[in-house]
């Protein structure tokens, strides 16, 4: 599908700016040309600053909820646009890009919603001996300002979960997107001022990580940094970012554990739904499959006849489950995964081949615990495959990586559920679903060097985009 080329500009409190390097943007697949964004400048970060803590206008709660309604039913209206826009940028598949602004729809919703809620608390002062007869109140203020660093991989879901909490919550956002997926990023800021939003309540940023994330993430007047992305880099965030709140959503190694007594049918439909989704970049994507011994030979061999179903090809085409990874650079590095683990003892089953930015969903099988696909994270569409001896080696291999995000439990098996739920060092386990299940207002988030622990959804991040204010009187 070709589209004509899009003219962005990095926006200032909803102003474009003026000056700055063109980022030219290109389809992963056929490497054409998709559009250029203005990028900005140090002098348009200062800005950025300046206009949101000015301010304008507050907006009462109900007007925050008329801003975010507008937008979902705007974007709800566009919703074929936006996802053309994100398959041609990041060449993932178009039923998953039409999947990606289905779940933003409900983001809009959630947190439409939680501005018409009340937020406090009252405790009583006579609780106790020492106590008097008064009440104790508390409600949430917003924060002065956020940063928010977003990744590709999800270009408009990713942005939508912090802009829209914040906006619900009241506090002003600088948005510094990927540069490899601006322009959806970019297409949402004009939705959300063209919905109503008070352009002082957004800016969005793009440019060189020296000129324009490090200054915002150091900078005092900064109240809160949510990041999502790589453990690098969030890292370097938390040790930059001084006294100020952070909000980390880092990778995930996430297990896909399959019991002996697991239908056999839905183990192999999760693993292979978990592995290769938005083609396997999802930090809560199935990057483990731990396989109980007694049946892994014939859960192979299903999941590679499962595996044979995911089509691999032209993003734009309804038939492609599977498409590109972000850049050719991306997909050359998996197949460098793909080789060392081969060279570690494993053997490709299924897949492993790569044309251009396409790698193919890949099944791998005889993997050593200790080799690097096992103890890394690969953001891509490969399944390595694991055994098991019983729960305790089950659980031993899930807690054996540095990670701690989530996990993916098949089983009839009640007893043992309960188990990795409370023996599993990840932020959240889903029983007989994928690791990722969620919906966009429950808390999601993990441990470890998955995250500090902090919770996204709508619900929780509105949480870290305010503080909570206590008053008494008497009583």
């Amino acid at each position: 599908m070709s589209l004509d080329i899009i003219q962005k500009n990095s926006l200032v409190a909803g102003n474009p700016v003026g000056q700055g390097d063109l980022l030219v943007v290109k389809n992963p697949y056929t490497d054409e040309v998709v559009g250029t964004v203005v990028m900005a400048t140090k002098s348009d970060v200062e800005q950025s600053i300046d206009k949101a803590l000015q301010g304008g206008r507050k907006l009462s709660r109900h007007e925050r909820f008329q801003v975010l309604e507008k937008a979902r039913h705007l974007l709800t209206q566009r919703r074929e646009k936006f996802a053309n826009l994100i398959t041609s940028e990041s060449g993932l598949a178009i039923r998953e890009a039409l999947y990606e602004t289905g779940r933003t729809i409900d983001v809009l919703l959630f947190a439409s919603l939680q501005c018409l809620q009340d937020d406090g608390e009252i405790f009583s002062g006579d609780t106790s001996t020492q106590g008097k007869s008064r009440k104790i109140f508390t409600f949430r203020e917003p924060l002065s300002l956020a940063v928010c660093i977003t990744p590709f991989n999800h270009p408009l879901n990713q942005v939508a979960h912090k802009v829209a909490p914040a906006l619900a919550a009241g506090t002003p956002v600088i948005l510094k997107p990927s540069e490899k997926t601006p322009l959806t990023a970019v297409a949402f800021a004009e939705l959300l001022y063209e919905a109503g939003m008070p352009c002082h309540m957004l800016s969005v940023l793009l440019g060189p990580t020296s000129e324009i994330a490090e200054p915002l993430v150091k900078d005092s007047r900064v109240q809160v940094v949510a990041f999502t992305g790589s453990v690098p880099v969030g890292k370097r965030i938390a040790s930059a970012a001084g006294y100020k709140k952070l909000v980390l959503e880092l990778g995930g190694n996430d297990p896909m554990i399959i019991m002996e007594d697991a239908d056999l049918g839905v183990a192999v439909h999760l693993a292979a739904e978990g592995a290769y989704r938005n083609s396997g970049q999802r930090c809560t994507g199935v990057k483990r499959i731990l396989v109980h011994e007694s049946i892994h030979d014939t859960f192979v061999e299903k999941f590679v006849a499962k595996t044979k179903e995911y089509v691999c090809g032209d993003p734009f085409d309804p038939a492609t489950v599977v498409g590109t990874v972000i850049d050719e650079a991306s997909a050359i590095y998996l197949e460098t995964v793909v080789n060392k683990a081969v060279s570690q003892g494993a053997k490709v089953v299924w897949g492993g081949t790569r044309t251009g930015a396409l790698m193919q969903p890949t099944v791998i099988t005889q993997v050593p615990a200790d080799s690097d696909i096992v103890v890394h994270e690969s953001f891509g569409p490969l399944a390595p495959v694991l055994s098991f001896k019983d729960v305790d080696d089950a659980i031993r291999l899930s807690n054996s990586t540095a990670y701690g995000l989530s996990a993916g439990i098949v089983t009839k098996n009640m007893d043992n559920a309960f188990r990795f739920i409370k023996e599993l060092h990840v932020g959240s386990v889903n029983i007989n679903e994928v690791p990722g299940y969620r919906v966009e207002n429950s808390p999601f988030g993990g441990i470890k060097d998955s995250g500090l622990g902090v919770k996204e959804g709508v619900i929780e991040a509105m949480k870290a985009f305010s503080y909570v204010k206590t008053f008494s009187v008497p009583w």
